[in-house]
């Protein structure tokens, strides 16, 4: 049987606000091992070691990934802690997309890592399939104190092979349901990209919903400009939590494939007004 294989990764990051100043941060660092195992199994755990958010310079390690895979292509089973599948942008590693940060809507509407059961199916070359059935209480939450379960699903469809399309739906018991709709085309170092995602409730006519649009280009093997237009609406709570944000960017790739330079230049509107504040990100991350 293979050794298992240390993964992980570590982001560190310069922040300069608009009447807020510079702040230098950890990110993320996260670091785990993955493997295989008899019968067609293979495994991952990985843990989270960064301080969190609030600043509070207490670093506590949470897991993030913790499950069993069982292949048979075209079909995989998952069981344990892992990403649901909803929303490319989520599903896509952080250390991958193109931006510094997720899209609101994706970090906000996208059902997260929970405990539960997966199958995944890949039709050939042109589609994918998926459907878990979860606690839905959220990663590292062992009990569903509701017995209710959640359930998500994903499609895809490759009708070209520049082109992909998607659709994914969750249901939260009868009263909420959240559903993402997804495309990307990529052709000679050009990519372009956009998600819709949006939540209704039972009993209250305005959804929650946003979408976003990037478009990136190779200009060198090494370097990659970005663009990127989103927006967010809470109308159900009101107009303040609205939030719009256009992002340029530019990625350097260094030698190796697992050194990247990213630097985001972010105009950000919020609000019932959309108050503007500025946001400059400078980012190295170091992927082993």
């Amino acid at each position: 049987m293979p050794a298992p294989r240390v993964v992980g990764y570590v982001q560190l990051r310069e922040t300069w606000q608009e009447h807020g100043g510079l702040t230098a941060t950890l990110n993320r660092a996260r670091i785990g091992v993955e493997g295989t195992l008899p019968s067609r199994f293979s495994y991952k755990v990985l843990v989270e070691l960064s301080a969190p958010p609030s600043g509070s310079g207490v670093s506590t390690p949470s897991l993030r990934d913790a499950y069993l895979r069982w292949t048979h292509a075209p079909f995989s089973v998952w069981f344990g802690q892992f990403k649901t599948p909803f929303s490319r942008e989520y599903i896509t590693s952080i250390t991958a997309i193109e931006t510094a940060d997720r899209a609101t809507v994706v970090d906000t509407l996208a059902t997260k890592r929970d405990i539960g059961v997966m199958a995944d199916w890949a039709i050939g070359s042109s589609a994918t399939l998926a459907f878990g059935v979860f606690n839905g209480e959220g990663q590292n939450a062992n009990r569903n104190r509701d017995s209710t379960v959640l359930p998500i699903a994903r499609a895809t469809w490759r009708p070209i092979p520049q082109i992909t399309v998607g659709a994914s739906a969750a249901r939260f018991g009868p009263d909420s349901s959240r559903a993402g709709f997804e495309a990307n085309f990529e052709q000679a170092g050009f990519l372009a990209r956009s998600e819709y995602i949006f939540q209704h409730r039972r009993g209250i006519s305005e959804n929650d919903e946003g979408w976003f649009v990037l478009v990136a280009y190779r200009v060198v093997p090494w370097l990659q400009l970005v663009g990127k237009e989103e927006d967010f609406r809470r109308d159900s709570i009101g107009p303040s939590r609205r939030m719009k944000g256009s992002t340029l960017g530019a990625n350097v790739d260094f030698p190796g494939g697992r050194t990247r330079l990213l630097v985001n230049w972010i105009a950000r509107e919020s609000g019932a007004q959309l108050e503007r504040r500025d946001v400059v990100v400078g980012q190295i991350q170091v992927r082993w």
